[in-house]
């Protein structure tokens, strides 16, 4: 009984806190659901600045809520609106976010984080240290220690709900509902109890189910299905500076390759930096990075043109090369050929391909065992699919090879036959030539439109 066990959970935190000794939370690295939970229940949090350090409480992402105390315990701490927002969404808070907000009370070097710890428990056991609850301002008072107030605030998070999902979830009105349930019930434990039983009925639900497999085959894909490469590439070259390689030389650059991004001019060329650079000051300014970072980046990568021969002499240390010139096979077969006069034997050659076969494009290549399809999708940096896709004569290595880096990128990688449409647009085609036979039977856009997203789709079928 899945209710039983979150109670059981409070019991053993009751247990703790009558003993009336401060708890500590030394957070370095990844404080999520259940470990975010049991961190609420201390006395106080410290989190490192290590970069792997994040909280968060994601169960809505899989059809579930905080079951130990999360709906309870983090509105207090962090404000409504901001707990609501980190609950509904499941985002993930990076320390410098964590302690403005009142998440946590201590940022430190992971080096000394065990340190500080002691210290803040001795100070607190002598009462020299008292925790310090972030001040709320005249605005959020408003909405948030007043029922009319409060009101207005679950009624606006619950119109957002309702567009964000189209209610076919039902963990995130239930979330709401549990938050409800704080402000009017008598005691926290009757709280508790309501989120616990809550939980339990989420955990059922064919959505969690299905959320939950989803999260399983994510966590499958992460595994190079041909095994670790015995070397890892550490310089990439990416042939064609668009949009779809600009996209492609920054996931990589973040990752800490070495990029090498070739177009034809530095016309062209500087076009593929810039929309580089433009991403990576976008993402420093919403402070999803840092100007270090942004900078170590953009370091990383190397533009060249066909002018000279700096770019034969640099493609020597490729390991591996990422083609994304438009798509015409003679463009594709004049590419690989050049590019292999001055590639090591063993660089790993990947076209950027959405349509042509991977076996008529590894016709012009002198090592065709090197030859696979590394297809991304457009805006690289944010959607996060990959199909690779060997044809009949790749071989392990060269799969190997890019699985790896598509998994470094930060891809969720599938591996697909060499067919027409590989996986997505062989999925993708039937979908839409059924949607245009109905347009010719007269079926109105806007009612396909809305039911279509009615089945749970983000998006209606002609955009």
């Amino acid at each position: 009984d899945l209710k039983s066990i979150c109670m059981d959970g409070h019991a053993t935190f009751d247990r703790i806190a009558k003993k009336g000794i401060p708890t500590i939370a030394a957070i370095n690295g990844s404080c999520l659901g259940g470990g975010l939970e049991w961190a609420l229940h201390c006395s106080y949090r410290i989190a490192s600045t290590n970069k792997k350090t994040v909280l968060g409480l994601p169960e809505v992402k899989l059809g579930l809520l905080p079951g130990w105390g999360g709906t309870q315990l983090l509105r207090p701490l962090v404000g409504l609106q901001a707990a609501l927002d980190m609950m509904l969404t499941g985002k993930n808070i990076r320390p410098d976010r964590a302690i403005k907000m009142g998440l946590v009370d201590e940022i430190a070097d992971p080096h000394s984080l065990e340190t500080i710890a002691v210290r803040a428990a001795e100070e607190l056991a002598k009462g020299t240290l008292k925790p310090k609850r972030r001040p709320k301002g005249l605005m959020q008072k408003a909405l948030e220690d007043t029922s009319f107030g409060r009101n207005l605030v679950f009624k606006k998070a619950k119109e957002m709900v309702e567009k964000n999902t189209g209610g076919h979830y039902p963990s995130p009105p239930t979330i709401l509902e549990c938050v409800e349930k704080g402000y009017n019930s008598s005691n926290i434990k009757a709280a508790l109890e309501f989120e616990a039983q809550k939980f339990s009925e989420m955990a059922s639900t064919t959505q969690s189910e299905a959320l939950i497999g989803l999260f399983d085959g994510s966590t499958h894909l992460k595994k190079n299905p041909f095994g670790k490469p015995a070397k890892s590439v550490e310089n990439v070259v990416v042939l064609g500076a668009g949009l779809m390689g600009a996209g492609i030389a920054q996931v990589s650059a973040e990752k800490g390759m070495n990029v090498l991004l070739k177009d034809r001019d530095f016309v062209s060329v500087g076009k593929g930096v810039k929309y580089i650079e433009d991403n990576l000051k976008s993402k420093l300014k919403k402070r999803k990075t840092t100007k270090f970072d942004v900078d170590l980046a953009m370091s990383k990568v190397v533009p060249l043109v066909d002018d000279g021969d700096l770019w034969q002499r640099s493609f020597k240390k490729a390991g591996l090369v990422i083609e994304a010139v438009p798509e015409n096979l003679d463009l594709k077969h004049r590419v690989i050929k050049q590019a292999e006069e001055f590639l090591p034997e063993n660089c790993i050659f990947a076209t950027n391909t959405s349509a042509l076969p991977i076996s008529e494009i590894a016709k012009a290549s002198r090592r065709p065992e090197n030859v696979i399809g590394m297809h991304y999708f457009s805006p690289v940096p944010m959607m996060p699919l990959l199909e690779v896709i060997p044809h009949s004569k790749t071989s392990k290595v060269a799969s190997s090879i890019a699985s790896d880096v598509g998994s470094r990128q930060g891809k969720t990688v599938i591996v697909v036959k060499d067919v027409p449409g590989f996986y997505v647009n062989r999925c993708l085609g039937p979908f839409l030539v059924e949607t245009c036979s109905l347009v010719e039977d007269g079926v109105g856009l806007e009612f396909l439109d809305k039911t279509i997203k009615g089945f749970g789709l983000p998006v209606g079928p002609l955009h």
